[in-house]
């Protein structure tokens, strides 16, 4: 006999010597018909009886093998023995019955057919008759080599062994095919599925798993061919693709991509699942575990296409979104939590879909990537508070009598919000957020200091003083906000705030200098004396700031104010007493009358605004009664008092205000 390696046509003919030929081969093909498993329970029992009817005696053989050297068989028979009995439940769809049978030790028929006429049937995929005649060249092939006919052409039983084991991989191939196609079309093939249920069945009973009883060169023959195995491979083959499947848009054209890709992941495979659920799990004995086969193969496919998604270079929200969709929307209702997915789809004992090292490099990664981005956020609150505030000169909001910024509520918020979302991963991220915040928030004050500093130097404005007042409320709020809301520590905070309140204090001092001291240096002037200037000047020049310190948050408003009101006190003793020249009795009265005159200007202003400074009311009335006064004894007696009200000053400065005289 002429036999190609390759799976071509074969000029090997059955001719069978009675009826029994004609009736195992009408056999074999029902069992093949798809129809079959619409028919009865009953037919189908007769139909394996049938089958398993006819053995092959010891006779016969011999016959067939005397009859082998002129090329023809005759009424060949497969015949497949166990040594004990095999138990088989399988499960018919529409609406057939669970069939239980024991397949004793009986013979399976199987027609002697040409390999191409075996691979035509799995082409048309005709498993079961297919299946059939391959084991019946397998079962003839180790006959024939137990009995040493290939003793002298062992090519030949190198041929036909190959033969066999490329028709079983041919049968293997179109297994893969049809599982793998599964969820491919928008029905499932019922009748297809439950016969492949039984092929799987038969091909364990055909081959026991005892091991390789075969000579040299014969490994393949009688072993089993583990269908059930390649079975399970290929339902995960079938997740892959799926997985792979979905839409997924290139970064480049949707900012969204991965959060849109990830919801047409959930969308489609919830379809599958479904569908695995209502339409493939009645195929299947119970003992398949359908349901958990797909769900494993899916989530391991899941598992390793987010790993592939996490080596790519991810920005801040792509990895929440990740991280996000592993930890709550995974095995949330949203997906494989779904009700309609329930009972069958079991989410207990499914393994972590990350492992712990790519976990921990997403979480880092995410860490790593909210610096930029928080430090961003606090770069445009300060741009905003630049252009919108500063340049435009807008006055600050007055609430509960305090001036406020949106600085403190903005800075919270970006905190909360980071904060909010961290936890809905895990509080180990949230803290790590909470502790990077806080370190670009100390990094971002004194950065704030220098603009505001740098922007209040350049220029004059009248919002200097309402935003210096604002922004030490704001930064006040942002201390007590971080404490009650975060339960943070803020003792380092607390350290950078005292410093930036005290250089903005001694600008807004030198600010108030500034302004105040031209008209400080005009007093004892001839105009200042001729009234020329305005009794109300330096009291206006001054309000300009103290006005503002009414709208600090205590205690501090009230403690600069006082030291404003000290400062002008004091400037304007100091210039008065300062040796200049020597006055006559009408300049001195006229000096006298000015100096009472804005002494009660500057007292009821500052008074007025707030400044409990009232032991200072007196000074400098008494040094203008001094000056205007021409007794003597009068003028002692006004020294004796300046002196009990304000012992600091000096006997030298006290002997200075006679000298006007």
């Amino acid at each position: 006999m002429n036999r190609s390696m390759e799976l071509d046509p074969r000029n090997v003919t059955s001719e069978p010597t009675n009826s029994a030929g004609k009736e195992k081969r009408e056999v074999a093909s029902k069992l093949s018909s798809p129809s079959l498993h619409s028919m009865d329970s009953g037919f189908f029992e007769r139909g394996i009886k049938t089958m398993l009817s006819i053995r092959k005696s010891k006779r016969s053989l011999n016959k067939e093998k005397e009859k082998e050297g002129t090329g023809t068989w005759k009424g060949k028979r497969l015949s497949l023995r166990f040594s004990k009995s095999y138990e088989k439940e399988t499960t018919i769809c529409n609406g057939v019955q669970e069939v239980s049978e024991k397949i004793q030790a009986e013979p399976i028929q199987g027609k002697p057919l040409s390999v191409m006429e075996i691979n035509e049937l799995i082409q048309k995929r005709q498993l079961l008759e297919a299946f059939a005649s391959v084991k019946y060249l397998e079962d003839e092939t180790i006959t024939e080599r137990d009995a040493e006919k290939y003793k002298d052409n062992p090519q030949e039983f190198v041929r036909k062994s190959k033969d066999v084991d490329l028709l079983y991989n041919s049968i293997t191939n179109v297994i893969q095919a049809i599982v793998v196609g599964t969820l491919e079309h928008p029905t499932v093939e019922d009748t297809m599925l439950t016969s492949l249920v039984t092929l799987i069945a038969y091909e364990e009973a055909a081959h026991p798993n005892t091991g390789n009883a075969g000579g040299p060169g014969s490994d393949l023959l009688g072993m089993p061919r583990k269908w059930k195995e390649v079975w399970r491979e290929a339902i995960n083959e079938s997740a892959r693709k799926r997985v792979l499947r979905v839409p997924m848009a290139l970064k480049e054209e949707d900012s969204s991509w991965l959060n849109l890709h990830l919801g047409f992941l959930q969308k489609h495979l919830s379809e599958d699942l479904l569908k695995v659920k209502l339409s493939v799990k009645k195929c299947y004995p119970e003992e398949y575990q359908v349901c958990d086969m797909y769900v494993e193969a899916f989530h391991k496919a899941i598992a390793s296409h987010l790993q592939d998604l996490s080596q790519r270079p991810l920005e801040f929200n792509e990895i929440y979104t990740l991280l996000n969709w592993v930890a709550n929307t995974y095995c949330s209702e949203l997906f494989l939590g779904n009700p309609d997915l329930k009972p069958e789809v079991k989410t207990e004992n499914l393994s972590l879909l990350l492992t712990p090292a790519v976990w921990d490099k997403l979480k880092n990664d995410y860490i790593t990537s909210a610096k930029g981005k928080i430090k961003s956020y606090f770069g445009n609150i300060l741009r905003l508070e630049v252009t919108e505030k500063w340049e435009k000169e807008v006055y600050p909001e007055v609430k509960e009598n305090l001036y406020q910024s949106s600085l403190s509520l903005d800075i919270q918020t970006i905190i909360g919000e980071h904060m909010k979302i961290s936890r809905a991963i895990s509080r180990s991220l949230e803290t790590k957020m909470l502790e990077l915040c806080l370190a670009e928030l100390r990094e971002f004050i004194p950065r704030f200091e220098e603009e505001f500093v740098a922007w209040s130097t350049a220029r004059d404005s009248p919002i200097f003083a309402p935003y210096f007042v604002a922004y030490i409320n704001n930064f006040h709020d942002l201390l007590s906000g971080l404490e009650a809301m975060f339960q943070v520590n803020t003792e380092e905070l607390q350290k950078i705030l005292a410093a930036l309140t005290r250089n903005f204090t001694s600008i807004f001092l030198n600010e108030l200098r500034k302004k105040a001291q031209p008209l400080l240096k005009k007093i004892l002037t001839k105009d200042w004396i001729l009234s020329i200037e305005r009794p109300d000047s330096l009291a206006s020049a001054v309000s300009q700031f103290s006005e503002h310190l009414q709208h600090m948050r205590e205690p501090l408003g009230q403690e600069l104010l006082r030291d404003v009101h000290k400062y002008v006190v004091r400037e304007y003793i100091m210039l008065v007493i300062k040796p200049r020249w020597k006055m006559n009795r009408e300049t001195r009265q006229r000096v006298s009358n000015r100096m009472n005159q804005e002494a009660r200007i500057i007292h009821n202003t500052l008074i007025d605004q707030g400044s409990d400074a009232d032991w200072l009311v007196p000074a400098i009335h008494h040094i203008a009664n001094i000056i205007g006064e021409k007794k003597k004894d009068k003028i002692k007696e006004y020294i004796k008092d300046l002196c009990q009200d304000y012992p600091d000053i000096s006997s030298r400065q006290r002997s200075q205000i006679p000298s006007r005289k």
